[in-house]
């Protein structure tokens, strides 16, 4: 019987011999390998950086906004547009619930903004003092929305609103005025660049932000968009959900209205991105299967050339189950050597796409651990073929090959 360190040197000798051979086995691998790693990573730091967003503002944070369709969050009448959750319905939302810790209506609207004669094309957001807390929001400059501005034509611009305006040559934005329907609006603040994603809205970078007061002279109704809340810890979502469709009721009863914690996305989003890497895996082990594949034609035709090699050993005295360990041994070493640079490859690959794409990097130790695993087992998967093929050679007609 042969030693396991005696069959490893050999193993090595040999592919060491058939070095081109050997690259070519190698390359298949390290693709396969390096493919899987780095897909599986990439969905991995897509949800750890998703679902971070949403922890930024905390887990706490709701939204409530008019409901659409026969959905398990509500119905609503969508042959009747107008009915929307209204101002005097917002308000009165933190005297009847006083778990809701804060309370942000919102309105939206779409419009080209005037600066020097130049249309701006952004959002424009009617808000509350409490949308700056509950979104996070830091100021660069000068102030936000306050509750006493009432009626008064200030705005606050996001980072990219900003932006826009330097091209414009605005240089310092504050105190600089913006026409919006006809109306002058004083720049009183600009915003840092919030985070996008999460519970945010999308308009906050891009578009300018007024008193909601003031929002209402351009509506023909007093309705909001949606609403923002910070609810208390600990609070039952159900109950709270059921509370507040009985209390839009109260003002119009055939409302309904949909509801969406930060908790809910999350888990939506786990379930999704888990998906979303598993099917990154499957299209990643279609070049792991190529790769396979490679490795097992590689040893069959090192057995083939390898023929006289075998019927000496067996005439030597190697029993069947040496010969096979021998292959086995080869193609599990080049397995595991092309997995170990796939991994390194794939890690590789995976950081760059996360420092472009602001990514949070991380090395998946289960990843790492998948890649060596799966390299081995595939050694041994299309490796044992070959390995029994060559330890089943009659060593009689083997030494007859030239």
């Amino acid at each position: 019987m042969i030693s396991f360190n005696e069959i490893v040197r050999e193993a090595l000798k040999s592919q060491a011999a058939a070095k081109q051979r050997t690259l070519l086995a190698l390359i298949g691998i390290v693709i396969g390998i390096g493919s899987v790693i780095a897909l599986v990573t990439v969905g991995e730091m897509v949800q750890l950086t998703s679902e971070q967003q949403f922890r930024q503002m905390g887990t706490n944070i709701i939204t409530i906004q008019r409901g659409w369709g026969d959905s398990k969050e509500g119905g609503g009448n969508p042959d009747r547009p107008d009915q929307m959750i209204t101002w005097t319905e917002a308000k009165g939302l933190a005297k009847k619930f006083p778990k809701l810790e804060a309370v942000a209506p919102y309105t939206s609207s779409w419009g080209q903004p005037l600066f020097a004669d130049k249309s701006l094309d952004m959002p424009v957001l009617g808000v509350t003092r409490s949308f700056a807390d509950l979104n996070k929001l830091t100021l660069a400059k000068g102030r936000f929305i306050s509750d006493l501005d009432g009626y008064s034509f200030f705005g606050v611009l996001g980072a990219g609103a900003a932006a826009k305006l330097a091209k414009l040559g605005a240089g310092d934005p504050l105190g600089k005025t913006v026409f919006f329907k006809g109306r002058g609006f004083k720049i009183i603040g600009v915003l840092a660049r919030a985070e996008e994603g999460g519970m945010r809205p999308f308009e906050i970078n891009p578009g300018m932000m007024i008193p909601i007061h003031t929002s209402f002279l351009f509506k023909k109704e007093r309705v909001i968009n949606e609403i923002m809340a910070r609810i208390a810890p600990n609070m039952d979502r159900r109950r709270l959900k059921s509370r507040l469709d009985q209390y839009f009721k109260m003002y119009q009863p055939d409302m309904s209205i949909q509801v969406r914690s930060a908790e809910q996305l999350i888990n939506e989003m786990a379930k999704q991105s888990r998906l979303f890497t598993l099917l990154l895996g499957a299209i990643g082990s279609i070049s792991l299967l190529v790769g396979g594949i490679g490795v097992m034609n590689v040893m069959l035709v090192a057995v083939s050339e390898r023929r006289k090699e075998i019927g000496v050993r067996r005439a030597l005295g190697a029993m069947q189950s040496d010969i096979r360990a021998q292959f086995l041994v080869e193609s599990v070493i080049l397995c595991l050597a092309g997995g170990l640079i796939g991994i390194a490859l794939g890690v590789g690959a995976a950081y760059v796409l996360a420092k472009v794409n602001g990514w949070i990097f991380f090395v998946s130790g289960m990843g790492l651990a998948l890649g060596v695993g799966v390299s081995s087992a595939i050694g041994v998967f299309f490796g044992y073929f070959p390995a029994r093929q060559a330890s089943r050679l009659n060593p009689i007609l083997a030494l007859r090959d030239e």
